[in-house]
């Protein structure tokens, strides 16, 4: 008996490599194809969401809403001065006016550049650990009728989807290792019926149900490796390709689902994975046939 994995030219002509063989093959491609894609996906989602966490953590917004523009001013200014020097804020600025009048020209248009038009001084706080009350309390000492906003709580519903998708892809990656599992096990049981005679011969020769189960375990374990390469290869060209194109694009959100060194090298553990998932799959397979048969 051969121990490698790639059987030898007996246990070829044994197992035979007709389309049934193919047909594995394929199939193994394109489930690994499917998984590495689930994979990127939950793998770029779980650190999109972890990047997300990081950023927003701490993150406020005070908005100040008075129409007297003097005491408007007059309260950032006091805001800014007071809030810095509070122990738990890292950082406090007011944010430009004529970059928030650039955010408004698309609903506005040149109307939001007029000077006369009344708009909210923004404090932009960003908080070390859970000082977030100690700022609200301040915030609304100076200016009682301040309005506190955590990016956090506005982003949840964005957080909540990217958890769901993240879980949704890990689901998806058990779902398909299954399904795999259930083709091998059907391969397995359909070899053991073509070649019902051939392992009545060996059995009279003297071979054991585990050297038989070996001839089907590394016969499947090649076909599942090389078909899970192939579709490993294709499913991380598109990735690689769909990355380039969100890097492209320059959102600092979308750019958080970029997958790391770190990533990749896990991705690639899947066929190995799938293989080895197989290879047990078809030895329990085999085994328990062969044993009901005696």
């Amino acid at each position: 008996m051969i121990l490698g994995l790639h059987p030898a030219g007996p246990e070829r002509r044994l197992l035979d490599e007709g389309r049934r063989t193919r047909a594995m093959t394929w199939i193994m491609a394109i489930m690994l194809f499917l998984t590495v894609l689930a994979g990127a996906l939950g793998l770029g989602m779980f650190a999109a969401t972890a990047q997300l966490d990081r950023e927003l953590s701490g993150r406020l917004t005070v908005q100040i809403v008075e129409p007297l523009a003097s005491l408007r001013d007059a309260q950032a200014a006091a805001m800014v001065r007071e809030l810095g020097r509070l122990p738990g804020v890292a950082r406090a600025r007011e944010v430009d006016r004529a970059h928030l009048a650039e955010l408004l020209r698309p609903w506005l248009g040149d109307a939001g550049l007029d000077p006369d038009l009344p708009m909210p001084a923004m404090i932009d706080v960003e908080v070390r650990g859970s000082d977030v009350a100690a700022v609200e309390q301040a915030a609304r000492r100076i200016a009682p009728g301040a309005r506190v906003d955590r990016h956090a709580q506005w982003l949840s519903p964005v957080r909540s989807f990217m958890s769901t998708m993240s879980w949704l892809a890990v689901a998806l990656m058990l779902l398909i290792a299954s399904a795999t599992a259930a083709v091998v096990l059907l391969a397995a049981r359909t070899g053991l019926d073509t070649h019902r005679d051939t392992i009545e011969v060996l059995h009279m020769l003297g071979s054991t149900d585990i050297q038989i189960a070996r001839l089907f375990q590394r016969r499947i374990a090649f076909d599942t490796l090389l078909g899970g390469l192939a579709g490993t290869v294709a499913a991380l060209a598109l990735v690689w390709f769909l990355q380039a194109r969100l890097s492209a694009l320059g959102s600092e959100m979308l750019g958080g689902v970029a997958l790391q060194q770190r990533d990749w090298f896990l991705l690639l553990l899947l066929p190995i994975s799938f293989a080895l998932l197989a290879t047990g799959a078809a030895r329990i397979a085999v085994l328990r046939a062969l044993g009901k048969r005696l």
